[in-house]
C-alpha cells in the first residue's frame, strides 16, 4: 500500500513538483469552477481556455517550450478573444456567447496552423495536452505565483462576484462599476487557464476548474461548502491521477481529467442533490 501511493512521491522530485503544481492549481482552479457554474458561464469559460492556443502557439515560435513566454502569449490572446467577443456583442445583434464561439473557433485553429507548420507534432501534444510530469522549477514558480495572484484578487472582489452570481440585475445597475468587476472576473478565468495549460494543455486546462465544481453542485448549496469541495475534488483528481500516470505509463494530462470525471460521475449517481437520491428522496 505504501508502495503504491506514497513511495513514487518519495523517490521521484518531478512527481513531488507535478503534486506540488496540482495543489496549487486546485487551490485557484477549483473556487473559479463554483463562481463559473454559479454564473451559468461553463461554456464561456470552454471558449475562453481554447482562446489561449494562439499567444500559446506565438511564444512558442518567439522562444521554444518557454513557459514564461508561452503563458504571456496565451493571456494576451484570451483576453483579446474575450474583448473581441464583447465588442461584437454590444454593437450587433449576436450575443456574446455565439461570438465568443466564433472567435474562439478562428483562435484554436489558427494555433493549431501554427504549431503544425513550424513545429512537430511532438510540439503540439504537448501544447495541446500538456506535460505536468515536465514541470520544472521555473515552471513551478510560475504556476503558483499565478494561482496565487488569482486568489488575492479574487477575495478582493468576492462580495460583488457572489451578488451577480444570485442578482445580476443589482450588478447591470451599477454600469460602469459592474463591468469592471465582469471583465475582472473574465481576466481571473484566463489567469486560471494560463496556469492549467502546463499541466493540462490547452484543450483540458478547463477540466480541473469545471468537473470539480460540477460535482460539488451534488454535495453542497453553500458557497463555502461548495469551495472546499470542489478543492478537495480537485486535488484527490490531481494526486489519484498522477498515481496512475506513474505505476500504468498513462499519459498525466488525462489521467487527472478522467479521475476528476469518475468524482463528477459518482457525484451526478449518489450525491446528496444528485439524481438518485432525488429519485429516492
Amino acid at each position: 500500500m505504501y508502495d503504491f501511493f506514497i513511495l513514487p512521491f518519495e523517490d521521484y522530485i518531478f512527481l513531488r513538483r507535478a503534486l506540488v503544481a496540482c495543489l496549487a492549481l486546485s487551490m485557484s482552479c477549483a473556487p473559479m469552477g463554483v463562481l463559473i457554474v454559479l454564473r451559468r458561464m461553463s461554456l464561456m469559460g470552454d471558449a475562453l481556455s481554447h482562446s489561449i492556443l494562439p499567444g500559446v502557439a506565438i511564444g512558442f515560435l518567439l522562444r521554444g517550450l518557454s513557459l514564461p513566454m508561452m503563458s504571456l502569449g496565451g493571456f494576451i490572446s484570451a483576453l483579446l478573444v474575450a474583448f473581441l467577443a464583447g465588442v461584437v456583442s454590444r454593437t450587433t445583434l449576436l450575443r456574446e456567447d455565439a461570438s465568443l464561439v466564433g472567435f474562439y473557433l478562428i483562435s484554436l485553429a489558427f494555433g493549431s496552423l501554427i504549431v503544425s507548420i513550424k513545429g512537430t507534432n511532438v510540439d503540439l501534444m504537448h501544447i495541446l495536452f500538456g506535460t505536468i510530469l515536465a514541470v520544472d522549477k521555473v515552471s513551478l514558480l510560475l504556476v503558483a505565483g499565478i494561482s496565487s495572484l488569482t486568489l488575492i484578487i479574487g477575495a478582493l472582489i468576492y462580495r460583488p462576484l457572489i451578488i451577480e452570481c444570485f442578482d445580476p440585475s443589482f450588478m447591470y445597475s451599477l454600469g460602469a462599476r459592474g463591468a469592471l468587476y465582469h471583465g475582472l472576473f473574465i481576466m481571473l478565468i484566463v489567469l486560471c487557464m494560463v496556469a492549467s495549460f502546463q499541466a493540462l494543455g490547452t484543450l483540458m486546462a478547463l477540466g480541473l476548474m469545471m468537473l470539480p465544481a460540477i460535482a460539488a453542485r451534488f454535495w453542497a448549496e453553500e458557497i463555502g461548502a461548495l469551495f472546499i469541495i470542489a478543492f478537495i475534488i480537485a486535488s484527490l483528481s490531481g494526486y489519484a491521477g498522477l498515481l496512475l500516470s506513474y505505476h500504468y505509463i498513462w499519459p498525466s494530462g488525462p489521467s487527472i481529467i478522467l479521475v476528476a470525471g469518475l468524482f463528477y460521475t459518482i457525484s451526478l449517481l449518489i450525491g446528496r442533490y444528485g439524481s438518485i437520491w432525488k429519485t429516492h428522496k
